[in-house]
Parts: structure tokens; sequence; C-alpha cells
């Protein structure tokens, strides 16, 4: 287990980074920030477990610590071959220590990863994009869904987990307050909600539901699905 160090308090100084103030206390951040976390990682493991084939490579890209590998990693151990892609060397280093013996083994393989100039080259089951395509910019997102789709074996998996936009400005009005009210719920203040929300701005660039569905297809995947929404949150499964 990962010591968890609180968010409660955390101030972004000026544009976000991922940098070490954040990936000290990302793991109880993530649960403050993102409704139903729980729910939703538990569905992606699901989801993944039904589509992951022997022998083949898991990946996800913007790994983070690590958490949608370990319970496969926990699960299907030397069976498969795992990825975990990152741009933030903190982020890198802490998922380094997490998977040390599994690196050593060869079973692990967390890279530095700049998903805008290089993908992983694989044939995988199950590829994770868990809240990762919203932080780069919108012109490379078609591209990288491209690259995920050739690097995905014939009845492989695709999971998309993203913040959303509403439909219309009204829509997204009111799904944006009651994500506000979640944290506040939460235990933020409202000053460091809107210091993040300032930090966030040109960083984190979500768009509509349709507008992933889209480029899902576009990508080539002919099956797509919403497994998961809360408000201004979702995920989705595509399959080639």
């Amino acid at each position: 287990m990962q010591e968890v160090t609180t968010s409660l308090g955390h101030q972004p100084k000026g544009r976000w980074e991922f940098d070490a103030s954040v990936t000290s206390c990302f793991e109880d951040m993530l649960r403050r920030s993102i409704p139903q976390y729980d729910v939703m990682r538990q569905a992606c493991f699901d989801l993944a477990c039904d589509f992951r084939r022997q022998g083949t490579q898991i990946i996800d890209l913007g790994c983070s610590q690590g958490d949608a590998l370990v319970p496969l990693v926990d699960r299907y151990g030397a069976t498969n071959q795992f990825i975990g892609c990152d741009i933030s060397g903190p982020m890198l280093e802490s998922a380094r220590a997490r998977f040390a013996g599994m690196i050593r083994a060869k079973v692990v393989d967390i890279r530095n990863c700049d998903l805008r100039r290089e993908y992983p080259a694989a044939r995988a089951s199950v590829t994770f994009s868990v809240l990762t395509l919203q932080f780069t910019p919108i012109e490379y997102r078609q591209k990288i869904l491209r690259s995920a789709w050739e690097n995905t074996g014939d009845g492989g998996a695709f999971i998309l987990v993203e913040k959303v936009l509403g439909a219309d400005f009204a829509t997204d009005e009111m799904l944006v307050r009651r994500y506000y009210q979640h944290k506040e719920a939460s235990g933020y203040t409202r000053e460091e909600i809107d210091r993040k929300r300032l930090a966030l701005e040109g960083v984190l660039v979500p768009v509509t539901a349709r507008w992933n569905e889209e480029m899902l297809h576009a990508a080539g995947f002919p099956r797509v699905e919403c497994f998961w929404r809360w408000m201004n949150f979702a995920g989705w499964i595509a399959v080639k």
C-alpha cells in the first residue's frame, strides 16, 4: 500500500503541473475530486478482465502512479506484459518504485512517453486512457486514438474516461455547479476549488461526450459504449 497524504490545503502555484507536491497527495486528490471514483475504477478493472488476453500487452496511457495497472498485475502477473506511460518525472518515479519487483522481472515497463510524439508499439488486448486525453492538446487527440486502434489486437478494447462538457452552455453550467458542490462536500474550500480551476485553465481541456464518441469511431473502433457517467465525467469502452 502506498502512503496516502491528504490533498486538503494543497494550493497550486501558477499553471497546473503534475509535480512532486501533486504526486505526494494524488490518490487522495482523485478520491475527493472524481465522483464515484471507486465505482469507476472497479468498472474499468472488470471490463479489462473481460477483454484481457494471455500473452498480450496491457497499456495505461498517463499511468500516473499505476492505479489502473495494480489490480491487473496482481491478478495476472507474468501472463501479460504491462506498459505504463507518463511524462511527469515525479509520477514516473513513484510508479517505478511501486512496481520495482515487477520491473526487474520484466513484467512491468514504466516509460517516459510523450503521446504527442510517440506511442508504445504493441499488440494490446486492453489499453487505458483514464483522465489523460483531456490533458493533451485537442489537435493531437485524434492521432493518439488512431495510434491506440493501430496498436490494439482484433477484439481488444480501449477504455477511455474523461471529464466532459455539457451539450450546451446551460447544461454545462448545471453540471459544473453540481461538481463544485461535490468537491465542497469532499472537504475542499471554495478558495481551493477556484485556485485549482484557474490553474487548470488551458491545461485540462474537456470536450463533449458526443465529440469523444465521434473521435473513437473516427479512429476505427466500430463498437463504442458508454459504461459509466456522473454529471460531467464519463467512461467509454471501444472495441476493435
